[in-house]
């Protein structure tokens, strides 16, 4: 797996998320309800759990495998996106509701991509 790929990943997920996490902390607060904004600030979180265990594994290449990294990548893209687009889309009153059942896809993804860890951490 090219590193480069997965620390710029990495970094640019790691970026969002603190764009995400300031945006919805002080652009969103006003127009989000209080289970609205728990939400989105889930989405933040894992996008920068997983853009952390993308840069860790970027520069400990041992661990590292496309199939972990894809997971990771697209986890983030479905779960945290999704949420995104589901928070801010209810507040406006227009519920994308078809996002409803991506994000569990997403986290179904993470859940994939740290057993594949596991297994090539211990094989």
């Amino acid at each position: 797996m090219n590193t480069e790929i997965v620390i710029t990943t990495a970094a640019t997920f790691g970026m969002l998320a603190v764009i995400f996490g300031a945006f919805g902390a002080h652009a969103l607060k006003k127009i989000l309800s209080e289970d609205q904004l728990k939400s989105f600030e889930t989405g933040v979180k894992y996008q920068m759990y997983h853009a952390i265990v993308l840069l860790v594994l970027g520069l400990n290449p041992t661990y590292i495998t496309s199939e972990i990294y894809w997971c990771f990548t697209i986890g983030i893209l479905l779960f945290s996106f999704s949420i995104y687009g589901l928070v801010i889309s209810s507040a406006k009153g227009k519920k994308l509701k078809f996002l409803g059942p991506i994000t569990p896809l997403g986290g179904l993804l993470f859940i994939v991509g740290w057993l594949l860890l596991i297994i090539n951490t211990i094989s």
